[in-house]
């Protein structure tokens, strides 16, 4: 059992990051190998529409042909048994190499002769996605649809997705250092050490049961 982490945030060490660790935590105490990729570390673009991967050949390539950083992660992430995907949301949307990964991932799989049955291989997916807004927004700027979409991509595409929110986090250590001055920095603090905690526990679940099938 093979469970790949991409990180598709650019701080290290921080509420996305320590999440998709964790899971990896689950994910090896049931007996899984495990890797994590920090996408802001590789050199890489999104699709671009080449279509390549949809050549009428023999074999048919059904695999994006780029050449770049990415196309390791790809081939690793095409292998493993599951594949969690980890992305801060900035300005309601996770960021552009988490996208960019997604364009390449989910791309050389479509399958445009029948869009019902995709050529991807069948795989658990997980999605951790970390943001400043709390859940009581959601309604209101439109998080229910975009969360709900990605996971039904993920679940059209691999046939079975598992999805942690993770809301109101911590921005900053010290928040008097920068203008954030319509936060409440005690309420953020005391929400990272009561409510972050249960979600780094739901990670590590997420990751047991990804590794574990069930």
């Amino acid at each position: 059992m093979k469970v790949l982490a991409i990180h598709g945030g650019p701080r290290k060490g921080w509420n996305t990051d320590t999440l998709l660790k964790k899971a990896l935590e689950g994910a090896a105490s049931a007996g899984a190998e495990t890797e994590m990729v920090q996408l802001y570390d590789l050199k890489f673009r999104g699709c671009v529409s080449c279509l390549s991967c949809k050549l009428k050949k023999e074999p048919r390539p059904n695999r994006c042909v780029l050449r770049d950083d990415l196309t390791a992660v790809l081939d690793k992430a095409h292998v493993a048994d599951a594949v969690i995907l980890g992305s801060p949301i900035y300005f309601s949307e996770i960021t552009g190499e988490a996208r960019s990964f997604l364009e390449r991932f989910l791309f050389q799989y479509l399958n445009y002769d029948d869009t019902n049955s995709p050529l991807s291989p069948r795989k658990r997916m997980g999605l951790v996605f970390t943001m400043n807004c709390p859940e009581t927004l959601f309604g209101q700027i439109g998080y229910h649809d975009l969360f709900k979409r990605y996971e039904n991509w993920m679940t059209r595409f691999f046939g079975h997705c598992e999805m942690l929110l993770s809301t109101d986090t911590l921005q900053a250590k010290d928040y008097s250092r920068y203008h954030l001055g319509r936060f409440d920095a005690d309420a953020k603090r005391l929400r990272h050490e009561t409510v972050f905690p249960q979600d780094c526990q739901k990670a590590f679940e997420m990751g047991v049961k990804l590794a574990k099938g069930n």
